[in-house]
């Protein structure tokens, strides 16, 4: 990336759904994109790490397990890691500069209460910014099946401007590990996000 280029500002949250993989690929794609990626993860979120990618994905280590695991593009981005209990930080202000927020993967707690805007906490308050100020909100579920309730949340999430993009991977471009499911979830993000990728082949018309 040149120095001459502004570097573009992501959010991305991390709740407690099961998915925990989808996190890390879309935060080192947004890194390896050089983005400055503001990072929030829930009290669960912290836990979902430790249980499915290892101790060595602990909150306060993230950085060098996303080095191990995606290799040393992620240093093109730079990662900063907020509380979720800091309602004073930036991310919480419409009047700072994060241009779209992601929240992967996405608990049925998050979802509704972003999709009532309760703003309880930075997660939550972050993401009710992004709706009000009409910059791009991701949110990511992960769940099955779906109840009534969770289903009225999506379509009011939808109708208020945010993008539900359900953790459903692709299997037409033949993935091999659960890293390449991740990498379709985590190029999914980005394109919805306008940035160029290559996590997955596109669709090729085979007529």
């Amino acid at each position: 990336m040149s120095t001459d280029t502004p570097r573009r500002n992501i959010a991305v949250a991390v709740t407690g759904a099961s998915g925990a993989i989808y996190a890390a690929r879309t935060i080192a794609a947004l890194l390896e994109q050089g983005c400055d990626v503001d990072a929030v993860v829930t009290d669960f979120g912290r836990r979902l790490l430790r249980d499915e990618l290892g101790e060595d994905a602990a909150v306060d280590r993230l950085d060098a397990f996303l080095a191990a695991r995606y290799g040393e593009g992620v240093a093109r981005g730079r990662l900063f890691l907020h509380s979720n209990k800091d309602l004073g930080a930036r991310l919480a202000s419409g009047s700072q500069g994060c241009e779209a927020m992601v929240v992967v993967p996405c608990s049925m707690k998050t979802m509704a209460a972003i999709a009532h805007g309760l703003s309880r906490s930075l997660v939550e308050r972050a993401a009710d910014v992004m709706l009000k100020e009409r910059r791009p909100l991701v949110v990511v579920p992960r769940e099955t099946p779906l109840s009534l309730p969770q289903l009225r949340n999506m379509v009011a999430l939808a109708e208020a401007g945010a993008i539900v993009l359900p953790a459903m991977p692709a299997f037409y471009q033949q993935p091999r590990t659960i890293d390449d499911l991740a990498a379709f979830v985590a190029g999914k993000i980005l394109s919805v996000l306008g940035f160029t990728h290559t996590l997955f082949p596109a669709w090729k018309d085979t007529r």
